[in-house]
This record gives C-alpha cells, sequence and structure tokens, in this order.
C-alpha cells in the first residue's frame, strides 16, 4: 500500500470508530429516557446540526429492544475521543439518574 491509501485507511478507520462512539451515546440516551441531540447541544451549543449524530439517531432502537450500555461505557468511549465536554453533561446526566432512582 502506499502511504497515501494507508492515511486514507486509518482516516475511514477512525471515522467508522467515531461513529460507533455518536451511537453509543444516543443509544445510552434512548435507554436512560434521555433527549441526545439536546445534551449534546449543552455540551456544544454552537454545533446545533450535528450529521453524526442526526444519522446515529437513525439507528438507534427503541430502549425495550436495545442491550444495557453500562454508564462507565458511555464515558469511556468519549472520552476516547476526546469528547469531554460532553462526557461532562453526560455525567451530570447520570448524577440526576441516579438521584432519581435513590428517591
Amino acid at each position: 500500500m502506499k502511504a497515501k491509501e494507508i492515511e486514507e485507511q486509518i482516516i475511514n478507520n477512525y471515522r467508522q470508530e467515531e461513529n460507533m462512539m455518536i451511537l453509543v451515546f444516543a443509544q445510552w440516551c434512548i435507554n436512560h429516557g434521555l433527549d441526545p441531540m439536546e445534551l449534546y447541544l449543552q455540551a456544544y451549543p454552537n454545533q446545533a446540526d450535528n450529521p453524526s449524530l442526526r444519522q446515529a439517531m437513525e439507528l438507534t432502537v427503541p430502549k425495550e429492544e436495545a442491550g444495557p450500555i453500562e454508564h462507565d461505557t458511555v464515558l469511556g468511549v468519549l472520552s476516547l475521543f476526546g469528547n469531554e465536554d460532553l462526557a461532562f453533561i453526560v455525567t451530570q446526566a447520570i448524577d440526576k439518574l441516579t438521584k432519581q432512582s435513590n428517591a
């Protein structure tokens, strides 16, 4: 493979993994009765239209059909891709969910 082909393959792999991270985030939100777009906008208010998130939303399933996604899993994938602002918002949502379930 030429250097250019290797570079393109690396970029494509990263994009696929990033899309998987977005899908994990979106499905975690759905599983917990949260709006992924709303949480995303809290973290990134200047990015009102995120095509990748819109696409991920189309791939989510109702929480009754989805497998569980642990809080640590969603936080881990967000951190892996450097989405610290979104991870912070998710952590706040987790705190609220925990308080609600303990009430």
